[in-house]
């Protein structure tokens, strides 16, 4: 086996695809990653035995075929370590591969390319085709309320939800849901569910590249992989049953708060800063024309602050998790930002006021 490539060729795909395997592995041949070359393309395979990425890159000859394993992280440092517009030419000796680039010359111990494990194919349920912009939009607008290592393991990733054309994003960690919604080339017909693990979510996000390149997106029993330029990314699903998110969103909420989104992020950010550091409280009081925002410590330290809003109604208090709430300011986009409330034990519904699609429940906090 032999190739040569151009640095600037490897390194970018070679960074996605070693950011697949984890630093603490049980077997030691899931350190590395395959290397296969054949004619003038080289193959190159990361996996955790959860999600799997396999990206293909143009070599500058025809290469000598072969297939072997050999260390993500030390051959991605190698790579970075190079000078700019470095040739780098892979050779297998033995149970070595020999890397020449210059005057530099290194030997890396390998593993035989069979002992690699392939994430086992599942049969095809179905299949759609969106741009990568809106794969990458549904995932940033929920992503973040994921939860990471409950003991309801099904929330530990984000559901997708394919119905009526649309794909749906849902993630929630118990406290919080948001959820996310865009139209796809997809049969009307299919109604289908799958719930994708956080880190096959994270290390998805990181493939996309936004903007209208395609992405093709191919949904098994047990997998989901995803077709995106010259990868091809798999991901294990999480077996097991979603909440239904629906009985979640409040329906009757009639009071409605308007507020600029920046203004309401700062005046956040200034009264968390005394908080409880562990609970994160803080008490909304709505009146009319105003809302005053609280927030105390165990230190016997206090801040409050009142912002001009557009609300007219009964006046209401209310605790929240300001970093929730922070959350969700930070990734609408809209100016405006709407808050819909019914009373101080019940969930707060939040949209971005001219954006469609999107929104967001946050549980409230007994103060």
């Amino acid at each position: 086996m032999r190739f040569v490539i151009s640095r600037e060729a490897l390194i970018k795909p070679l960074q996605l695809v070693a950011g697949v395997v984890e630093r603490r592995q049980t077997l030691p041949v899931l350190s590395n990653i395959l290397l296969t070359a054949e004619g003038d393309q080289l193959s190159m395979t990361g996996t955790d035995l959860e999600v799997e990425l396999v990206g293909r890159v143009q070599l500058d000859e025809p290469a000598e075929a072969g297939s072997v394993t050999v260390p993500a992280r030390k051959l991605m440092d190698i790579c970075k370590s190079l000078p700019d517009e470095s040739r780098i030419e892979l050779t297998l000796s033995g149970q070595k591969a020999i890397i020449k680039s210059g005057r530099s010359r290194f030997s890396l111990s390998t593993l035989p390319a069979a002992e690699f494990p392939n994430v086992e194919e599942s049969p095809e349920t179905l299949e759609l085709s969106m741009l990568q912009s809106q794969l990458r939009q549904l995932i940033d607008k929920t992503g973040f309320s994921m939860a990471q290592q409950d003991v309801r393991y099904y929330l530990n990733g984000m559901l997708l939800e394919i119905a009526n054309g649309q794909l749906r994003s849902v993630s929630t960690d118990g406290h919080r849901l948001a959820t996310c919604v865009s139209e796809v080339q997809a049969d009307n017909s299919l109604n289908h569910q799958v719930i994708v693990p956080r880190k096959g979510i994270l290390e998805l996000a990181r493939l996309l590249q936004g903007g209208d390149d395609p992405v093709r997106l191919v949904i098994g029993a047990n997998h989901v992989r995803a077709h995106v330029g010259d990868f091809i990314f798999t991901s294990k699903l999480v077996d097991g049953k979603f909440p239904d998110y629906q009985r979640v969103i409040p329906r009757n909420g009639d009071k409605f708060m308007l507020g600029d989104r920046q203004e309401l992020r700062q005046v956040f950010s200034r009264i968390a800063i005394l908080s409880n550091e562990k609970y994160r409280g803080v008490r909304l009081t709505l009146s009319n024309g105003f809302l005053q925002v609280m927030a105390n410590n165990p230190e016997q330290e206090e801040a409050e602050e009142t912002v001009a809003v557009d609300y007219e109604g009964d006046s209401l208090e209310i605790g929240f998790n300001v970093n929730y709430l922070l959350d969700v300011l930070s990734i609408l986009n809209s100016d405006v930002v709407r808050f819909k409330l019914s009373d101080q034990n019940s969930s707060a519904l939040i949209e971005g006021f001219d954006e469609e699609g999107a929104l967001y429940v946050v549980m409230p906090m007994r103060m």
